[in-house]
Order: structure tokens, then C-alpha cells, then sequence
């Protein structure tokens, strides 16, 4: 046991009156403090490659809505949110995972430190939203989960998928990972419920208020079905021309003319 000096000895007199006294495991080595300094300047460069990365897939999706609205005068995009890990969080997630290594181990293990989450109008807006995104030929798709298909025990239901997505830095490409959630509104009011329950029970949600859970996931899933047949037979019956109305008839027979400058064909 480690004991502190006596108040008369040479120890003591040479400590100043306010020192605090810290066991010898609070005490950080040379080289942690090292590790502690590097991770200062290395970890916000580090994060700041995720931000790129959320603002790429975004710029994404903003075109792909902006396409839906004007090829198909229709929006399948109710509201996107997106984040990235706190920096204690990622450290908290890389004690807890007992991620070994540098950067580049943290980057591999550990890919939902970007994020991104996607709610859609209906159940087959979340699959064309989802190809829409994976098929372009700048990102690389890691995985994808099917959990509306394939729900889980408790009745959770969504998309996933982990891209990787290049970000041009002034000292070349850096392949980013973010995790993707697309989901139904009423799948997101779910699971956004169910989230908050299991924090207020600290992860011990009691049986009678899961099986609660499990029932309404349920019940989330009939309405939306209900409300895909409900639009597929609305939309049936909507008037499919896209033509440009243009005001000015004579402007449109001098484009005309110009489109087709040997007449008729």
C-alpha cells in the first residue's frame, strides 16, 4: 500500500500545499499522455471524413427527390435525419467492442459512426428509394438488411444497408462508411417508441409491455399495407401526362419548328 510521506519529511516539503494525492492507477504514463495528444488533433480530422460523407449521401438524395417531384410529380420522401457519433461515443463504442488498432481498425469495425436515416411515404418507396441510391456506380455496398421482409423477434421493421462512399480531401480519396436506414412512417414512429421504452427500463423492458411492443409493430404493418393498396389504387387512376405546360403557344410552335427544321416527318 502506497502511503503518503509524513507531513515533516523532505517529500512533503517539497510538494506544494494544494497537490492533489492520485493513486498510482490515475496517473497517466508518458505514453498515454502521448496517445492523448495525438488523439486530440487525429480524432476530430477522423470525424470530420464522416461529415463529408452524410453531406455526400445527402446531396444524393436531395437530387433523387427533386427527380421524384419533377419526372413523376410525386415525392416519396417524408423527412431524412442524419449524424455522427460524439467523439465519447465512438471511444465508449470502441472500449465496449474492444476495437485494437488505429484509425483504420476503427473505420472497419465500427460503421455506423455516420449515419443517415430516411423515412418514406409506403412500403415500396423504401425499396425504389434504396436502389435508387446502392446502383449508383460511385458507391460500393457492403451490406444490406432486409428487416421489413425479415422483421425481428420484437416486430422491428426497416432497411438497412452500409455503404461506402469516396470523400475527396486536398491529399486524395478517403472511402467513407455510413450506415443507411430507410423506413415507412409508421415503422419509424415504432421504432422510435420502442427506442424510448427500452432507456426508461435500462434495456429490462417487462414481458407484458414487449408483448405491447410486438402488437403494435404488428399493427404498424397492417396499416401500411393497407395504405399501399390504398395509394397503388389512387395513383392508377391519376392522369400520367407529364407534358411542360407552356402559356405561350407561339413560343412552343417557333421551338417546334426549330426541333424539326425539315417539317413534319
Amino acid at each position: 500500500m502506497t502511503t503518503a510521506p509524513d507531513p515533516g519529511s523532505s517529500a512533503a516539503a517539497s510538494r506544494p500545499d494544494d497537490a492533489v494525492l492520485l493513486p498510482e492507477d490515475a496517473v497517466l504514463r508518458t505514453e498515454q499522455v502521448e496517445f492523448a495528444r495525438w488523439l486530440r488533433t487525429s480524432l476530430p480530422r477522423f470525424l470530420m471524413e464522416y461529415e463529408f460523407a452524410v453531406k455526400e449521401v445527402l446531396t444524393k438524395v436531395t437530387i433523387l427527390r427533386e427527380e421524384f417531384l419533377h419526372l413523376h410529380r410525386y415525392n416519396p420522401i417524408e423527412h431524412v435525419t442524419s449524424r455522427v457519433k460524439r467523439p465519447d461515443h465512438l471511444i465508449e463504442k470502441i472500449v465496449r467492442k474492444q476495437v485494437r488498432g488505429g484509425l483504420d481498425a476503427i473505420r472497419e469495425h465500427i460503421t455506423d459512426i455516420a449515419g443517415i436515416r430516411i423515412t418514406c411515404s409506403f412500403i415500396a418507396d423504401t425499396y425504389r428509394l434504396l436502389d435508387a441510391l446502392t446502383t449508383q456506380n460511385d458507391i460500393r455496398v457492403l451490406v444490406i438488411k432486409d428487416y421489413i421482409k425479415n422483421p425481428k423477434p420484437n416486430g422491428y421493421r426497416s432497411l438497412h444497408a452500409i455503404i461506402e462512399i469516396p470523400v475527396f480531401l486536398s491529399t486524395g480519396p478517403v472511402n467513407v462508411p455510413v450506415e443507411i436506414q430507410v423506413r415507412t412512417v409508421a415503422m419509424d414512429f415504432w421504432a422510435s417508441l420502442e427506442h424510448k421504452i427500452f432507456y426508461k427500463y435500462d434495456g429490462h423492458v417487462p414481458s407484458h409491455v414487449a408483448d405491447d411492443l410486438t402488437h403494435a409493430a404488428e399493427a404498424a404493418w397492417r396499416l401500411d399495407s393497407q395504405m399501399e393498396d390504398l395509394h397503388t389504387e389512387v395513383r392508377s387512376h391519376e392522369d400520367e401526362d407529364t407534358t411542360m405546360e407552356l402559356a405561350d403557344t407561339a413560343l412552343l410552335r417557333q421551338f417546334w419548328d426549330l426541333s424539326h427544321p425539315g417539317g413534319t416527318p
